[in-house]
Parts: C-alpha cells; sequence; structure tokens
C-alpha cells in the first residue's frame, strides 16, 4: 500500500528544501499558544498566519500551517487541566479528569500525561495516514448524509453518558444546546428563535458561547479563593511530575493507542472532527475502565484518552482533505484555502499526480509529532507556572482575554456579550449539578446533526423506508441500539448496586 520509489523521492524533497524544518518550530510555538488562550482557537491562529504562507513553496506551507495545528491540539489541553477552562472545543473532555488532578496538586502529572498523548496521538495518525490515504480515497465515497446523520446521534447520545448527574438531567441539557444550536436560520433559510433581533440572524456564535459556559460561569465560581491549588506545598512547579507523567502514559500503551485510533477514526469522517473524537474516546475509556466511577474525578486515563484522540484526529481529517479535496473542520478547512492559494487542489488525481508530495507532507508532520515533545515540554514548564498566580489577578485577566478573543471572532460585541449570557447560563446550571458538557456537546454538534437530516429527508423524500436500502446505516443504527441499551443497563445495574450515600 506504500509506493517507496515515491516515499523516497519525499525523502528528497524535505532534505533539499530547508525552510520546510525552519517553519516547524515557530509553527508549534505559535500553535500552543493560541491554543492555550481561551478565545483564540486553533482554526484563528491558521487563518491568522495563512497570508505568510503566501510566498513560501506549497510543502513549507502546508508544514508550517499543519505545525500551527499539531501545536494547538495539546495548547488547549493546558488551560483546561489548569483551570477547566478548555482552550479550544477540542479539549473539553481533557478537563473533566485534568482539572481535578491540578486540584489535587497532580497538575505537573496532568499536563505531561497530555503532552504524551498528543505527541503519540499525532504520530499515531499520521502513520495510518500514510497507509491509508488511497484505499479511504476510493471508499470514503460510500458515506452519504444518512451514515453521517447516524454518526451525529453517536456524538449526541454520548450526552446522557459523559456526565456525574442524572440521565435525565444529561439528556435536558443536551437537548439545551441543540435547541440553542438551532437559533437563527435554518439550511432550508427559515428563521427560528430570533425573537426579532437581527443580532442573532447568524445563530449564536459556539466559540464565544462554548467560552461563557466553561471559562465566565468557572471563573464565577473561583471567586473567594486565593489560589487554583489551596495548598501551597503543592504549588510547587517541577520538572519531575511532568516527566513521571509522561512516563506513566507511555506505560499505559495500551490505552493509549485506543484512544489514538478512536481519534484517527473520526477524524477521516468530514465534519466530525476533534470534539466529537475527544469526548467519544474519553466515553469509551470510561465504559471500558475497571473502575468507571473514578472518571471526573481525577483519573488521568481520561487525560490520555481526550488528548490521545483529539490529535489523532488531525491525521484522520488529512485523508479526506487529501484523498477527496473535502476539510473535516475548521483547520483543514483553512488548509483547504491555503491549497487553492497554491494552485491545488486536493483529491484522487492529487494524490496519483504528486504521491511523492503527500508523502512528504505525512512524513514532515511524523517529525512535526516527535518535535512537539521538547517543544511542549519547554512551553508545558512554563505555562504550569499559573498555579502560583492568585486568582485575583489570573481571574480579570482570563476573563480579559477571553472577551478580547470572543470579540476578534465576531468583529462586534455579540462575541463578549454572548459570553456574558453563556457564563451565567453555566453558573445557574453548575448551581443545580446539571452538566455543562452536555450543553456544549449538543451546541457543537446540533448543526452538523440538523443539515444530515435535512439532506437525508431530501434524498429520501421523506420515507424512512429509504434506510432499507442504505445498509451501512442499517448496520450503524444497529450498533447504536446495541451499545446505548448496554450503556443504560450497565448505568442502572452499577446504580441499584452501589452503596447508599
Amino acid at each position: 500500500m506504500i509506493d517507496f520509489t515515491a516515499l523516497s523521492d519525499a525523502l528528497s524533497l524535505l532534505g533539499s528544501d530547508p525552510l520546510a524544518w525552519l517553519v516547524v518550530i515557530p509553527g508549534l510555538f505559535i500553535g500552543l499558544i493560541f491554543g492555550a488562550i481561551p478565545g483564540l482557537s486553533i482554526s484563528i491562529a491558521m487563518a491568522v498566519f495563512l497570508p505568510a504562507t503566501l510566498y513560501m513553496d506549497f510543502l513549507p506551507a502546508i508544514l508550517f500551517l499543519t505545525a500551527i495545528f499539531t501545536g494547538g491540539g495539546f495548547g488547549g489541553a493546558v488551560p483546561a487541566i489548569l483551570m477547566n477552562i478548555p482552550g479550544t472545543s477540542s479539549a473539553v473532555a481533557t478537563a473533566f479528569d485534568g482539572y481535578p488532578m491540578s486540584k489535587k496538586g497532580q497538575h505537573g502529572e496532568a499536563l505531561g500525561a497530555g503532552l504524551i498523548a498528543s505527541a503519540v496521538g499525532t504520530l499515531f495518525g499520521y502513520i495510518i495516514l500514510m497507509f491509508l490515504v488511497g484505499p479511504v480515497s476510493r471508499w470514503v465515497l460510500m458515506l452519504g448524509p444518512t451514515e453521517m446523520l447516524v454518526v451525529a446521534i453517536w456524538g449526541l447520545l454520548l450526552i446522557a453518558v459523559l456526565n456525574d448527574s442524572s440521565f435525565a438531567k444529561g439528556l435536558a441539557a443536551g437537548i439545551l444546546g441543540i435547541l440553542i444550536s438551532t437559533i437563527g436560520y435554518s439550511n432550508t433559510g427559515l428563521m427560528r428563535g430570533t425573537f426579532g433581533s437581527m443580532y442573532l440572524l447568524d445563530g449564536i456564535p459556539a466559540i464565544p458561547a462554548l467560552i461563557g459556559l466553561f471559562a465566565a460561569s468557572e471563573l464565577i465560581g473561583m471567586t473567594g479563593r486565593d489560589y487554583l491549588i489551596s495548598d501551597r506545598s503543592l504549588r510547587q512547579v517541577r520538572l519531575k511530575p511532568i516527566l513521571a507523567g509522561a512516563a506513566a502514559t507511555l506505560r499505559g500503551w495500551p490505552r493509549l493507542l485506543r484512544g489514538s485510533a478512536i481519534g484517527t477514526a473520526i477524524g477521516i469522517i468530514p465534519g466530525v472532527g476533534a470534539s466529537v473524537a475527544n469526548l467519544a474516546s474519553y466515553a469509551a475509556a470510561k465504559n471500558l475502565s475497571a473502575a468507571p466511577e473514578s472518571f471526573g474525578h481525577g483519573n488521568p486515563e481520561g487525560v490520555v484518552a481526550s488528548e490521545a484522540a483529539n490529535s489523532s484526529s488531525e491525521g484522520g481529517g488529512m485523508v479526506t482533505l487529501l484523498a477527496l479535496g473535502l476539510p473535516g473542520g475548521a483547520g483543514t478547512a483553512i488548509l483547504l484555502g491555503a491549497f487553492a492559494m497554491h494552485n491545488v487542489t486536493g483529491g484522487p488525481r492529487f494524490i496519483s499526480d504528486n504521491t511523492d508530495i503527500v508523502y512528504a507532507l505525512i512524513l514532515g508532520n511524523i517529525v512535526q509529532s516527535i518535535l512537539l515533545i521538547a517543544v511542549g515540554m519547554v512551553f508545558v514548564f512554563l505555562a504550569s507556572s499559573i498555579v502560583k498566580i492568585r486568582l485575583s489577578y489570573l481571574i480579570p485577566f482570563v476573563l480579559a482575554i477571553s472577551m478580547m478573543g470572543t470579540y476578534a471572532i465576531t468583529g462586534s460585541m455579540v462575541g463578549p456579550l454572548t459570553v456574558a449570557g453563556a457564563g451565567a447560563l453555566g453558573w445557574v446550571m453548575r448551581r443545580y449539578r446539571y452538566p455543562v458538557t452536555a450543553t456544549v456537546v449538543g451546541l457543537l454538534i446540533g448543526p452538523m446533526a440538523e443539515g444530515e437530516l435535512t439532506r437525508s429527508w431530501q434524498i429520501s423524500a421523506g420515507d424512512p423506508a429509504f434506510l432499507l436500502g442504505r445498509p451501512i446505516t442499517m448496520v450503524m443504527l444497529a450498533a447504536l441500539v446495541l451499545v446505548m441499551a448496554a450503556l443504560l443497563i450497565t448505568r442502572t445495574y452499577g446504580r441499584a448496586h452501589s452503596p447508599a450515600r
């Protein structure tokens, strides 16, 4: 499945172009910084630096942007672990166990585990890409809107699983997120939920809402405390715990590879991306664990599963970008724009005519994943110093950065106002023990589910019997029913036999 002649030509290309390597480390640092600042997402970083690639050759330009992508994949985990504020939507599940570890003084171990999981996940995704890019360019065309709708439903039903509250509260919070995502114009041109306000015609901006639900509500909850970690003896920033967390992650390599495999598989599906991979991998780790009740209370397996998946999904997303010219998410959409800037069109013809360039891109990203360990270790050691800063200084700074970031996203006060409104909603939800994460998941996956439902309805003319002619859809639906039934039975049985509190 590997063209070794083209692989040799790819090595020659990389060896003859020094700029292809000079841009990698700056790109990794840019991605780490943008990913670590709530509101400044990876896609924003890639968009800001896209014009800088105009006068580069094609190979260095794409490697520079993918380095930003790779760095940002881990950068979002830093505030998620230290402050329970995911820097990006793909780091949501990282906060579930990363932040409880920080509160116990295990921030170094959590950051080390996340870094290694992210690097290995990226490495895994691109190695798989090397073997799959050819075959996938053929079979991915078999996925239609009905199959994509089932994938979206999988993501939505995770809402009921990934929470410590009751099933009903998780489902209600998820439905709230879906309802928020439907505000504005629909795919068919209908206006919904705007209450006559022109500012809501484009809907609720997802990233500002995410920042508000997570960041603002969490910052409100932090008021009255002096430091992120109360015990002064645990506020030490040392390299040894970071290395210990990294070593423990490598020792648990089966879990690491499982999360990477889940992320790669989900990343291949166009439009799903790292946000779903992050949550799906966390759910799988929790359900397969011998101690699922420990998840959400500082289990490092949760950090490893989520970070491995969201990083490996990058390689999966590159499969459809290279094979079909279809972006798997915001980051690969910007990469597609970079392709266009250099008069390159992704797809089966691009792979067959430029196999050496494809392999050069893959090999360059494999090296990036290794460099991420060294660059990320320096960045993590500096970033973890945040535990020494008094919250009276940290809270207003983070809130101001978040507000400015959301203003940059929307170009108006809609972003900051959304942060404020979502922050108030998040505080109320936390107060009455409704899972904020479920609302975020519904908000992120809702538009995808609605779009695929609309397309499925159109091509079937509203006839449910159409599904009988889609064997892939039927298999996926059967698997969905079996898995959810097993999860609900396990959950009910576990609660019925758990000791009374």
